[in-house]
């Protein structure tokens, strides 16, 4: 009988402990006037890190926190730290956020979601952040094996984090996820605000340019459509968002010029999936119009085979490059793959086996005066030797990580 008193005594104080700590959550919660849910398949982390810039350099008092590559908490003065992890991830840090953000007196608070599985989608937005305004970068084909079976049941899964009675917002191009998205929206009382092609077409390339890594159109289109909303003027949101740091995993671009040529190599690795790939790809090849030569660089893994064929069959859709060169291991997978759906072999140059300075001899012997360069499939491997290269020249002086003024073609 005692031990059934002290089991019921405990039980209590658990929950009574749950409650005091549910209702602190909910009273920092409502310190912060506006509560930014960033999700998405792509761009969340640099989303959330724009939206942040912009609304600190229009005088809002903003943390944010993003999840990418490495788990980061943005301060209000731009400054920021790695969030301190005891163990595995776990969405209950998001109260860990909340708290500190109230802390600092923060008047904004942008938050990229880090749940993939959709039931903690919800819960992370229903208990946990409780946002006034929710953003969907978009909804594309990755991780059907949690969120799938297709782009529906990607995009059902992402509107877990659809505000109730607040501001939606997706630069989702593609009518299906975007109905979707909508529904769930009409569903929990949201306004629905979708950054279409026209939106995306008004950003400049001279805005893009301020940036010192490769943004995308439609991230800073969805951005600076959430800043004005929120009263901060497109001019100012942008001097903000060109400031700011970049999140580690975003594509960087290295230039190399000599008096012969010059050569942008565009760090591509960590879109992987050929959608997302494909995206990236025909942004550059319109970004660098002017130059005399725009050459795909795949990284293959023999251990990555399903990777390769995709990328293989979903490459000669794209913008054709004027040359393909294979890196890695298992490039004839690619190779026989890409010749069937039509690519000339005159075109592939396969580096099987190849060191980082062979494959950077081999992209300047097809630059011409001028060449864009994007690297994309895997990082591992001759793909990360590259990159370790490129710093490298980087850091003696050899090569830039700035916008290039790039020369024409004949």
């Amino acid at each position: 009988m005692d031990g059934t008193l002290v089991m019921a005594g405990g039980a209590l104080a658990l929950s009574a402990a749950g409650i005091a700590e549910s209702w602190w959550h909910n009273h920092n919660l409502h310190k912060i006037p506006v509560r930014i849910h960033v999700n998405g398949t792509r761009g969340k982390s640099s989303v959330t890190r724009l939206i942040a810039a912009g609304l600190r350099a229009g005088g809002i008092r903003t943390c944010a926190k993003t999840t990418g590559t490495v788990p980061r908490m943005i301060f209000p003065d731009g400054s920021e730290a790695a969030v301190f992890r005891p163990s595995r991830a776990n969405v209950i840090e998001q109260r860990r956020v909340v708290r500190a953000a109230a802390r600092l007196g923060a008047e904004a608070l942008v938050v990229e979601c880090m749940a993939l599985q959709p039931q903690l989608q919800s819960l992370c937005e229903l208990q946990l952040i409780q946002s006034t305004h929710g953003v969907i970068t978009n909804a594309r084909a990755d991780h059907l094996d949690v969120m799938g079976p297709d782009v529906r049941g990607v995009a059902q899964a992402l509107s877990g984090t659809v505000p109730v009675g607040g501001t939606m917002y997706t630069a989702e191009q593609r009518q299906i996820p975007r109905d979707v998205i909508a529904a769930a929206a009409k569903d929990r009382g949201s306004k629905m605000v979708s950054i279409l092609d026209d939106s995306v077409a008004e950003v400049t390339w001279d805005e893009l340019a301020g940036f010192s890594h490769i943004e995308h159109p439609d991230n800073l289109a969805l951005a600076l459509r959430i800043c004005s909303d929120l009263g901060v003027d497109r001019q100012t949101a942008l001097r903000g968002m060109w400031a700011a740091d970049a999140d580690p995993g975003v594509m960087r671009l290295y230039r190399i010029a000599d008096p012969e040529r010059e050569m942008v190599f565009v760090n591509g690795f960590a879109a992987n999936d050929p959608e997302s790939t494909g995206h990236s790809w025909n942004t550059l090849f319109d970004r660098y119009e002017k130059v005399e030569r725009r050459i795909a660089l795949f990284n293959c893994r023999e251990d990555r085979i399903d990777r390769s064929l995709q990328l293989a069959d979903a490459c000669v859709r794209w913008r054709p490059a004027d040359h393909y060169i294979l890196s890695g291991t298992g490039t004839e997978t690619f190779a026989r793959r890409a010749i069937q759906k039509g690519l000339s072999k005159d075109r592939l140059t396969c580096a099987e086996h190849q060191p980082a300075a062979r494959i950077v001899e081999l992209m300047q012997g097809q630059s011409g005066r001028s060449s864009m360069v994007m690297g994309m499939g895997n990082i591992a491997g001759p793909g990360m030797d590259l990159l370790n290269y490129f710093q490298h020249a980087q850091d003696s002086g050899r090569c830039e990580t700035r916008e290039p003024q790039l020369q024409e073609a004949a």
